[in-house]
């Protein structure tokens, strides 16, 4: 599967939004984006004028960066959320949430997107009592996730639910802290999702 393995900081740079994707370095004063809120590069402090195109591309990418999600897999859940009910842009961003990464992210079960799939792909996580290894797996509603025994007492399980102080829990999740227990009680509507972006944008930019 591919991956971008590059540094992560440069994007909430480059979308002036801070994506929050170093988990608890974001909310100390060594925050990338707090020191130099302005696109790295040699040219990244001038001021950039975009397009039309320009506008919904930067929104499509603030989506596509903050799920941690590359282009061809991004596309296929645009095109996804197309074919079925409702507008389009809310669709997208709830197929987006309702990935076993965002769920396992949303509960603490990691500090950052990476962590979780980390925590995913060693099959540290259970969906219903059975080993889930799939980070792009799309939990439904009253789906039980929960993490293995023995990865309960992981370093960056107990960093995940350090971080969760500083996050407010989804109202469509529910989480037994005592046994690092979550429980989908139902889908997430736009109201329920935080990402401050404009979702019409990106629907725009692949309808041209």
């Amino acid at each position: 599967m591919a991956r971008y393995l590059g540094p992560v900081c440069k994007h909430c740079r480059r979308e002036n939004l801070k994506l929050f994707l170093k988990g608890e370095r974001c909310y100390t004063d060594k925050c990338a984006f707090d020191r130099r809120p302005f696109p790295s590069g040699a040219h990244g402090q001038r001021r950039a004028k975009y397009t039309e195109y320009g506008v919904r591309m930067r929104e499509k990418q603030k989506v596509r960066r903050t799920y941690g999600v590359l282009e061809k897999q991004f596309v296929r859940y645009f095109e996804m959320a197309d074919r079925g009910k409702g507008v389009t842009g809310e669709a997208l961003l709830t197929i987006l949430e309702r990935r076993l990464d965002s769920v396992c992210l949303h509960l603490g079960f990691g500090a950052t997107r990476k962590d979780t799939r980390q925590l995913i792909r060693h099959r540290h996580v259970q969906v219903n009592g059975k080993i889930v290894d799939i980070p792009s797996c799309l939990v439904r509603s009253g789906d039980k996730i929960s993490l293995k025994e023995k990865s309960r007492k992981l370093k960056r399980v107990d960093e995940g639910q350090g971080t969760m102080a500083r996050r407010q829990l989804p109202e469509w999740l529910e989480l037994d802290k005592e046994n690092l227990t979550g429980l989908v009680k139902n889908m997430p509507g736009r109201e329920a999702i935080s990402l401050p972006v404009q979702e019409r944008m990106v629907v725009e930019f692949y309808s041209r």
